[in-house]
């Protein structure tokens, strides 16, 4: 570790031992006693303070190590690992602070005494506020040994990034009942019907009625007889999720934005989606298209899409609904479930959204995703008692009215729309997607 520049400071034992030096100097001219007590309390302090001098440590008797993954999930708690070795020979009482870190929020700092040659390992603990890349820089150590006159400062500088994913928590708890039961009970495992599909099952020996067309012939050439291919037919589809990162997005509910919420819920119905075989792709969108990963299955598919979106913030300019659907319309032939996750408090968003649904309702199946704020609700379920509370309430009750005739708007014209409150939005949207594919709405 390298010093701080001046790196060493008078501890809080030296100070109260300055002060009484000085306590008893005034007295001295009172009290001619008092300045024999100066002359010995000064050589005591002096010998005292050389001691501790000796004793150290220096910057190249301590390491310090820092490490964590290279991940961490949006508002849950996480830690960073440290190695702190001692090679001083005297204990050291050492509290440690980490440079503010933009995105993360340190609990508090963190204190210790490390034997003299030892090896100590303990955690800082954090929580993540924001997504995207953290930076972690130098970590400062104030260190006192067992005399305590002196207090050093150092600093240790060896970077450490991570990246800040969207919370997955919700889907976690999900998962699992979804992965043994739902899932396979609503038929969404392959339907494997031989004689027609396009992945490949299995090899057969030729037999009367089959089709030429499926006579595998390097198989034949290696078997010495003829060889049909087999080939399963799926129930796995296309699923389209849409991100409105405008301006609509950008209010919090809570510390989160809810841009955040939508899109751990989109990310998470993802994640379900490839276990179900599905081919999931992303377009996130404002006054232009962000961001957009092409539909594909598999795990690996699901880490390039959150690789891809999970530092994407919202920004405050009008979402192009039109552009974004002719873009979808027109990139994306084939039917898909189209999932959009937008506001509807805006009266002329809303209009928007019912002109591009009808451009996409055609040809895909449509499910708009919204967020109902509680505080909207609260002020409608509560009886208004003076002017200002009256003024809040009849606001709130057209805000409601405005959102449940757009939605129902949307219904008629065969959206399905999933409205729910941010925290639960992820459940809810799971739900919603399990349902249409036990319907088979596609």
């Amino acid at each position: 570790m390298r010093p701080v520049r001046p790196a060493m400071w008078l501890s809080r034992r030296g100070v109260w031992v300055l002060l009484i030096l000085c306590a008893l100097l005034a007295l001295s001219s009172i009290v001619p006693l008092a300045l024999v007590l100066v002359a010995l309390t000064a050589l005591a302090a002096t010998v005292t303070v050389i001691a501790d001098l000796r004793i150290g440590p220096s910057g190249e008797q301590l390491r310090l190590q820092r490490s964590h993954g290279p991940y961490a999930a949006l508002d849950r708690a996480d830690a960073l690992d440290y190695t702190f070795e001692n090679r001083c020979g005297s204990s050291l009482h050492i509290e440690l602070a980490e440079a503010p870190v933009e995105r993360v929020a340190f609990e508090d700092g963190t204190s210790l005494v490390a034997p003299a040659h030892s090896v100590l390992t303990f955690t800082n603990r954090f929580v993540a506020y924001e997504r995207g890349p953290a930076r972690f820089s130098a970590v400062y150590a104030r260190v006192r040994n067992d005399v305590g006159m002196l207090e050093r400062r150092f600093f240790s500088c060896a970077p450490l990034e991570i990246h800040v994913y969207p919370d997955f928590s919700a889907v976690e708890g999900y998962g699992t009942l979804a992965r043994r039961s739902t899932l396979l009970e609503t038929g969404l495992r392959k339907l494997r019907l031989r004689g027609a599909g396009t992945e490949f099952e299995s090899l057969r020996e030729y037999a009367a009625g089959d089709a030429f067309r499926t006579i595998d012939w390097k198989a034949t050439a290696r078997r010495g007889r003829l060889m049909v291919a087999q080939y399963d037919v799926e129930r796995s589809q296309n699923l389209l999720i849409g991100l409105d990162a405008g301006r609509l997005m950008t209010p919090r509910i809570g510390r989160r934005r809810k841009f955040d919420y939508a899109l751990s819920a989109g990310l998470s119905v993802a994640r379900v989606a490839q276990i179900a075989g599905d081919n999931v792709g992303l377009v996130a969108f404002a006054g232009r298209t962000l961001r957009e990963v092409p539909p594909h299955r598999g795990l690996s598919h699901h880490a390039a899409l959150v690789r891809a979106v999970y530092d994407l913030q919202p920004r405050m300019e009008e979402p192009d609904y039109e552009a974004f659907a002719a873009h979808v319309r027109r990139r994306y032939a084939k039917r898909s479930l189209v999932v959009i996750f937008t506001d509807l408090f805006d009266p002329a968003a809303s209009q928007a959204i019912l002109g591009s649904i009808a451009v996409l309702s055609g040809r895909h199946l449509v499910m708009c995703i919204f967020m109902n704020d509680a505080s909207i609700s609260d002020a409608v379920s509560q009886e208004p008692h003076d002017i200002p509370s009256a003024y809040r309430f009849a606001t709130a009750v057209r805000l409601e009215e405005e959102r449940q005739s757009a939605i129902a708007a949307l219904q008629a014209r065969g959206v399905i729309v999933v409205d729910a409150a941010a925290q639960r939005l992820t459940v809810a949207l799971l739900d919603a997607y399990l349902d249409v594919k036990a319907r088979s709405l596609l």
